[in-house]
C-alpha cells in the first residue's frame, strides 16, 4: 500500500532521539520508585504479579471493580467501603481500576485550561496516595497514563502510591485527547513512561486494554492476538519490561472469548490484569442485564478454573448502561460475582475445551504472522522497528484498519479485504444490528433515503467508537455519503470538514457525560463557519452539571433539543427524522 511508506508515514526530521528518552526514563526510575502501599503491605508481596502468582497457584478467581468518582472525597469512600462491605459479607475484593478524567492525560502544567469530562481528577501526587491507602486493594491506575502526554507526571505518582499495575499503553494507539496533535510529545512521554516501569527494582505489570486499541476495528480476532505479541515485542525486546493485556468489552461469543483466554495464556505467561464486562450487549432493564452478567462472567470464571492466567474477573453493575453506577450497585455486582464463583466450582469439570482450543491455536499461528508481516512491513516500508519511538509513531499512523488489510493473516480476497481467520464478533455483531435496523425500513422509506444522496459527517466526541461503526454503517447501507470524522474529534474539525464536504447532517455519538458542551461548541463553530446543516445527538446524553457539587451526571436531552439538535435515543430515531428531511426534497 502507498501510504505505507516511511515519507508519509514519519515526515519529521527531527525525531526525538529513543536511547536518550529511554535513558532518560530509567534515570528518574533512581527516585521515581514503588512504593509499599497497604495492599502490598497486607499481603506481604513487592508486586501485585507476586501476588496474582500466589493466588493463580491456589487456584483462585480474583475480582476487579472499576472506580472513580468525579468527587475526589466520594472516591476515598468507594475506595474503603466496597472493600469494608464484601469483607463484612465474607467476600472479597482483590483490586480497583481507577477511573481517572481525561483531562489527567494533559501536562499538569496545563490541565487547568484544558477541558475536561466527568471523572475524576488527582490534583496532585498525594491525592493518588489518599485514593490508594483508603483499603487493602491493588490500585490498577490504567487509563489517561501511559500513552498521554502526561504519562511520566501520572506514572511517577501511581508508583508513589504503590501501584504495580499501569496502562494503558492501547490508548496510545487509538486515543486523541480534545485539542492536543502533538504526537512527538505523547510519543515522547510514552517512551520515557515505559522505561521508567521497565527499570523499578519490581516488577510492574505494564497493562494494555486491548478494547481501547485496535481491537474493536478488525475483523479478523487473529489479528487482536496479533497486537498481544507486537506489544510484547515493543514493551519486553525494546525496553525490557513486563506486558500484561485486558480484553472483554467486544468479545460477546462465549467460545471465542474462552478461546481468545487459552490462546493468551500460551503467548503471554505474565499474569493477566483483568477480563473487562461485556458492557456492549447490555440493556436497558436490570433483569435482562443481571442475564447478561451472569453469560460473561461465568465464561471469564470457569475460563479461571480451568487455566488460571491472573486476569480479575470484572462484574459491571447492570446500570452501566445507563449512568456511572453507584457504590451499592457496584457491591452488588461484586457480592453477585463471588457469588457465582462459589457456586461454579465444579463447572470445570462438565467441559470441554477441545473447540475452544482449536479455536486458540488458529488464532496463535495467525497472531504470529500478523506481527511478523507488520514488523517486515514495516521495516520494508524504511520504519526502524528497533526504534520504539518510530515503531510506536509508525503504528499510530497506520491505525487499524491499514494494518489488517496490509498485514493481516487472512486470504486476501478481491475488493473485500481479508478473510478473517477467526471473525470477530462485535464488528459483526454490528454490521447484523445494522443490517436489521435498514431491513426494518419499509421500501419506500428504503428508496427515498437512498435516492436523497445525503452527504454526512459521522463523529463520536470520544475515545468509543462502536455507536460511531454503527451508525456509518447504516448510512452506507442506505447509500449516504459518509464522510469520517474521526474519534474524539474536536468540534472546531468536525465544522470544517463539514464545511468542505458540504455536508446535510452531522451525525454524532457520544459516550464520556460531554454532549451538552460538545454541541454548543460545535454550534458556535458552525455559526461561525456560516453553515446549518442538520445534528442528529445520540449515545449517552447526559454531562455533570456545572456548579454542583453532585459527580453524577444528568439527562440533558432537553437541552440539546432547545439548541436545535435532533436527539436520538436509538438510531432508528435517525432514520426517521431522516426521512421527514427528504420527504419535501422528494417532491421538489
Amino acid at each position: 500500500m502507498s501510504e505505507l511508506q516511511r515519507a508519509r508515514l514519519i515526515p519529521e526530521t527531527n525525531l526525538p532521539d529513543a536511547q536518550e528518552l529511554i535513558a532518560q526514563g530509567r534515570a528518574l526510575a533512581q527516585t521515581a520508585r514503588v512504593q509499599p502501599g497497604p495492599f502490598l503491605q497486607k499481603y506481604n508481596v513487592v508486586s501485585e504479579s507476586e501476588f496474582k502468582r500466589q493466588r493463580m497457584a491456589q487456584n483462585a478467581i480474583m475480582f476487579h471493580s472499576q472506580i472513580g468518582y468525579r468527587q475526589f472525597e466520594k472516591s476515598k469512600r468507594a475506595y474503603a467501603e466496597i472493600y469494608e462491605r464484601l469483607a463484612a459479607a465474607g467476600w472479597r475484593i482483590d483490586r480497583y481500576g481507577i477511573c481517572l478524567d481525561w483531562n489527567m492525560g494533559y501536562p499538569w502544567a496545563e490541565r487547568a485550561q484544558r477541558p475536561r469530562g466527568t471523572g475524576m481528577l488527582l490534583e496532585q501526587p498525594e491525592d493518588f496516595i489518599a485514593l490508594t491507602h483508603s483499603a487493602p486493594v491493588a490500585p490498577h491506575f490504567g487509563d489517561f497514563m501511559i500513552g498521554m502526554p502526561a504519562a511520566v507526571e501520572n506514572v511517577s505518582a501511581a508508583l508513589a502510591a504503590g501501584s504495580t499495575s499501569i496502562g494503558n499503553l492501547g490508548q496510545y494507539f487509538t486515543y486523541r485527547l480534545p485539542h492536543w496533535h502533538d504526537e512527538l510529545a505523547t510519543t515522547r512521554a510514552t517512551v520515557q513512561a515505559l522505561a521508567l516501569c521497565a527499570a523499578q527494582p519490581v516488577e510492574i505489570l505494564i497493562h494494555s486494554n486491548l478494547d481501547d486499541g485496535f481491537a474493536p476495528l478488525f475483523n479478523d480476532l487473529a489479528c487482536v492476538l496479533g497486537m498481544v505479541l507486537l506489544e510484547r515485542y515493543l514493551v519486553e525486546d525494546l525496553f525490557g519490561g513486563k506486558m500484561t493485556h485486558c480484553y472483554g468489552h467486544t468479545f460477546e461469543n462465549p467460545l471465542t472469548r474462552l478461546a481468545f483466554q487459552r490462546a493468551l495464556a500460551r503467548v503471554n505467561p505474565n499474569p493477566g490484569s483483568m477480563i473487562y464486562g461485556n458492557t456492549t450487549i447490555y440493556l436497558e432493564g436490570a433483569v435482562e442485564n443481571y442475564a447478561n452478567l451472569a453469560s460473561y462472567l461465568l465464561v471469564d470464571i470457569i475460563a479461571q478454573k480451568l487455566l488460571p492466567t491472573g486476569h480479575a474477573v470484572n462484574p459491571i453493575p447492570v446500570t452501566e448502561a445507563m449512568r456511572i453506577p453507584e457504590i451499592d450497585e457496584i457491591v452488588d455486582a461484586q457480592r453477585f460475582a463471588n457469588q457465582l464463583a462459589a457456586r461454579a466450582e465444579n463447572f470445570p469439570f462438565i467441559m470441554d475445551t477441545a473447540r475452544a482450543d482449536e479455536i486458540a491455536a488458529q488464532l496463535i499461528v495467525g497472531g504470529k504472522k500478523f506481527q511478523e508481516n507488520i514488523l517486515q512491513g514495516l521495516t520494508d516500508a524504511g520504519i526502524d522497528v528497533r526504534n520504539p519511538v518510530e515503531l510506536l509513531l509508525a503504528l499510530r499512523r497506520c491505525g487499524a484498519k491499514k494494518l489488517e488489510q496490509a498485514f493481516g493473516p487472512g486470504e486476501l480476497r478481491a475488493e473485500r479485504g481479508r478473510a478473517p481467520v477467526v471473525t470477530a464478533t462485535t464488528l459483526a455483531a454490528l454490521q447484523a444490528r445494522a443490517d436489521k435496523i435498514v431491513n426494518a425500513l419499509d421500501a419506500d422509506t428504503r428508496a427515498e433515503l437512498s435516492a436523497a444522496g445525503a452527504v454526512v459527517c459521522v463523529a463520536s466526541t470520544d475515545v468509543h467508537e462502536y455507536g460511531k461503526i454503527l451508525l456509518e454503517t447504516i448510512l452506507e447501507r442506505l447509500e449516504m455519503q459518509v464522510i469520517d470524522c474521526g474519534i474524539a474529534a474536536d468540534p472546531d474539525a468536525v465544522a470544517r470538514r463539514a464545511q468542505n464536504s458540504h455536508a446535510d447532517a452531522i451525525a454524532i455519538s457520544t459516550y464520556n457525560g460531554i454532549a451538552l458542551t460538545y454541541l454548543r461548541s460545535l454550534r458556535a463553530e458552525l455559526a461561525r463557519l456560516g453553515i446549518s446543516p442538520l445534528i442528529f445527538i445520540g449515545g449517552r446524553l447526559n454531562q455533570v452539571p456545572d456548579n454542583t457539587p453532585s459527580s453524577m451526571p444528568v439527562d440533558v436531552s432537553a437541552d440539546l433539543k432547545n439548541l436545535g439538535a435532533q436527539v436520538c435515543l436509538k438510531p432508528e430515531d435517525m432514520l426517521t427524522q431522516l426521512r421527514e428531511w427528504v420527504e419535501p426534497r422528494a417532491r421538489q
